[in-house]
């Protein structure tokens, strides 16, 4: 079932009146005064795959079986024919237990380990570009200038734990002019594995997507769009240097800067189609961009 979030339904929206995701702290401001503030939660979630402990990682705690599921599949410690045979949850003691019918091959992922770019510090095993050169993206994959402004304009007017409470990242799965799955977290790299184990658990394709995000474009961030055979990745927020250099190489559209109706685009421009005029598009309310300038 989908979330009404204003006049648009998204198949998963976000939570900020979840009272499980903010805590409320007091505090003062530049004035000396009293105040108290809502600030999103960060708790441990331990990952195991079958009987072997993977990692532990900092989050919101939402959707922790979407999280784990699309941690192993960006991290290829799953592969898209794989069975789950069991996913196991507990609360208390925040650990989650992901199992599979085939013999993974995690012990050798294992032995390396790269700190990545993520405000959480995510970490990535294995070798960060495996597979990476195998994959072709869709050359038939476009995006409309008007569905980039009307994404824009409701991703960043929905209801969210971010307008809410800063101090948190969005990821979007988006089909042409409409966000469809909308996930949130203390860090880019956990919303949009929440999103890829969505996709596996629903079986969504990735044919005709594109995603938004609030963050960087890393090259964590590229890494995992081009491994989710996403072909178009669009932010509000800047570009690092390896991540052009590797959209570059993949074919990946990239769009950074889009705010209002201003856009970057560092690679694919091709895919692009300019079917509607800027001078018609209005520029964001100011407290968007506030809101925009904390993160």
């Amino acid at each position: 079932m989908g979330s009404e979030t204003g006049q648009y339904q998204y198949l998963v929206a976000p939570k900020p009146d979840d009272p499980g995701l903010t805590d409320a702290v007091e505090g003062t401001d530049q004035d000396g005064n009293a105040i108290r503030i809502s600030v999103p939660i960060e708790r441990p979630l331990t990952l195991f795959l079958n009987g072997r402990e993977i990692v532990t990682m900092m989050t919101v705690g939402d959707y922790p079986e979407c999280m784990a599921v699309g941690y192993l599949i960006n991290q290829n410690m799953l592969l898209p024919d794989d069975e789950i045979t069991g996913i196991d949850y507990d609360e208390v003691i925040d650990t989650i237990v992901v199992r599979t019918a085939r013999e993974t091959n995690y012990e050798d992922k294992l032995r390396k380990k790269t700190l990545t770019s993520g405000c959480a510090q995510g970490t990535v095993f294995g070798d960060v570009m495996e597979k990476f050169d195998e994959i072709d993206l869709s050359a038939d994959a476009t995006l409309r200038t008007s569905w980039l402004y009307a994404l824009s304009k409701t991703i960043n007017t929905t209801p969210s734990l971010y307008l809410t409470a800063g101090a948190i990242h969005g990821c979007v799965l988006c089909e042409q002019d409409r966000p469809l799955i909308y996930m949130e977290d203390v860090g880019r790299h956990n919303a949009i594995d929440k999103i890829a184990g969505y996709m596996f658990l629903n079986n969504i394709s990735p044919d005709g997507k594109s995603f938004y995000t609030t963050g960087r474009l890393t090259s964590e961030m590229v890494i995992k769009s081009v491994q989710m055979r996403i072909p178009i990745l669009i932010s509000r927020s800047g570009f690092t240097a390896w991540g052009v250099e590797l959209a570059r190489k993949a074919g990946l559209t990239l769009i950074g800067r889009a705010k209002g109706k201003r856009y970057v685009c560092l690679s694919g421009a091709e895919r692009i189609i300019h079917d509607l005029d800027p001078d018609n598009v209005a520029d964001e309310p100011d407290h968007i961009n506030r809101k925009a300038a904390e993160r």
